[in-house]
């Protein structure tokens, strides 16, 4: 990745941290003018981090070398990065190599074995492009038939995009948290796998659709969300309420995404009628693989 990306994420985590949430004596030197922006100020990151002004300026202009693992180290503490947020800026600094492609129509037995299981609650596995690779009845129900979908459809990302049909739409102004907090895992998949060109041209696309994925994207916010609540306009069963649920799955890059309600909502009984409807004959086939992408 390019310096300038760097350079982009320290300033972001930089200007993200209050001034309340570090030592006073780092953030208020004597002698020093008003604060009048929130964040911090480069010399109290640097003070933080026990680097020269300078040295970090450069950093945050893209002129610097490389930072050390022990200025990452440092910098990570400085900035009260999470793991995640470690784990990037390593990535981001040439401090861990790049992920090499998977063979993405491999999907583990156990996680389809976990989809069929979870019954009534739709669910679906991604990978870090966050392509749909496999899918329980519920979800198929719920969401679209993504078996009659081309593969190269089979992704959040454009799902998002062409909401309609079948497929849930949300409400007018419901979406935009999420096409924000979508940015995250694309962002750190995108500096996992920098040769992923389709990841590259997938972002692109949906920046351009949604004024709100871009701006996340710009905020470089790395953080996983594991849980986010969704409202969603289903043709059928009107509107929904629904916790969308992240679980990676152990030893892989894959993660399982599915949805519930409130016990005893409105949402929680549309669910219910949806799992009587796919037990019926003529309802949604069981959880299954699509065939072998092509891309990437």
């Amino acid at each position: 990745m390019s310096r300038g990306e760097l350079a982009d994420f320290l300033r972001r985590r930089r200007e993200a941290l209050r001034p309340d949430q570090v030592p006073a004596t780092a953030t208020h030197p004597p002698g020093r003018r008003a604060r009048r922006t929130p964040g911090l100020r480069r010399e109290e990151v640097a003070a933080l981090a026990g680097v020269s002004v300078g040295y970090y300026e450069r950093l945050e202009q893209a002129r610097a070398p490389r930072p050390s693992p022990e200025v990452l180290a440092a910098l990570g503490t400085a900035l009260r990065l999470t793991p995640a947020e470690r784990e990037h800026l390593a990535r981001l600094a040439g401090q861990a190599p790049p992920v090499a492609d998977a063979d993405r129509g491999q999907v583990p037995a156990d996680a389809r074995r976990l989809l069929d299981r979870l019954g009534p609650a739709p669910a679906y596995l991604v990978d870090e492009r966050q392509d749909v690779l496999a899918w329980n009845r519920a979800a198929a129900a719920l969401i679209t038939d993504f078996g009659l979908l081309p593969v190269e459809e089979r992704t959040v990302v454009r799902l998002s995009i062409r909401l309609g049909g079948t497929l849930c739409s949300a409400p007018a102004g419901a979406e935009g948290e999420f096409a924000r907090r979508l940015a995250a895992p694309l962002r750190v998949a995108r500096v996992r796998r920098p040769t992923d060109h389709v990841l590259g041209e997938l972002v692109d696309e949906f920046a351009a659709h949604s004024p709100d994925f871009a701006a996340g994207w710009r905020d470089h916010d790395v953080r996983p969300v594991p849980t986010l609540r969704k409202r969603l306009r289903h043709p059928d069963l009107g509107e929904l309420e629904l916790d969308r649920h992240t679980l990676l799955l152990p030893g892989t890059d894959l993660q399982v995404v599915f949805c519930t309600a409130e016990p005893g909502s409105p949402s929680a009984a549309a669910l219910t009628r949806l799992d009587t409807r796919r037990a019926q004959p003529g309802g949604a086939d069981r959880a299954r693989l699509p065939e072998r992408s092509g891309r990437g």
